[in-house]
């Protein structure tokens, strides 16, 4: 279906930002197999969705929730990045793969960080770019003396493939500078 389509008594569902009402963590979503089409517009608009068929129950990783104790816990914090107060709470696994974290039964304090929304879009941003070439972020970018302080600049598709990069986690990264060089 094209977005074009939606009028009528269906313009709720033109959808803007990403198609929001039928993202992974969508009720939609949990029922349907949906698959986006990006391809007719410039940038990361999507322009169609398709259903393309029932989701097996076991097959759906979750969507993005966050147990509200968890989320009390980090808006306590401030940003690991900038410092600033008021973060929101990230996934630190930006492929969102781990299905641990992405459980609320079964997710952590340690699969989550604070992040202000500065830090959060811009870690998003780059774990899309990861996602799409399979390489991961270099942190020399950001002036630090390594890339990685575990792994190479390929990204493994195992819940683990995010371990070693700035973004997973910028604490840890920082901590294993002191033995570098």
């Amino acid at each position: 279906m094209d977005k074009s389509e939606f009028v009528g008594k269906y313009a709720d569902l033109m959808f803007q930002n990403g198609a929001s009402w039928c993202r992974k963590e969508s009720s939609i979503a949990k029922k349907y197999i949906v698959e986006f089409d990006k391809s007719q517009t410039p940038g990361n608009g999507v322009d169609r969705i398709r259903l393309n068929g029932f989701r097996k129950e076991d097959d759906w990783i979750g969507g993005q929730s966050i147990r509200s104790d968890i989320k009390n816990y980090y808006k306590q914090k401030r940003c690991v990045i900038l410092g600033t107060s008021n973060p929101e709470v990230d996934h630190k696994n930006g492929w969102k793969n781990d299905s641990n974290a992405m459980n609320t039964a079964t997710q952590k304090l340690g699969d989550f960080q604070p992040l202000s929304k500065a830090a959060n879009d811009a870690k998003r941003q780059f774990c899309k770019e990861c996602r799409r070439t399979g390489k991961r972020y270099d942190a020399k970018k950001l002036g630090y003396p390594v890339s990685f302080y575990y792994g190479d600049e390929n990204h493994n598709e195992s819940e683990d493939g995010c371990i070693g990069c700035f973004w997973y986690d910028p604490i840890e990264f920082r901590k294993h500078l002191s033995f570098k060089g």
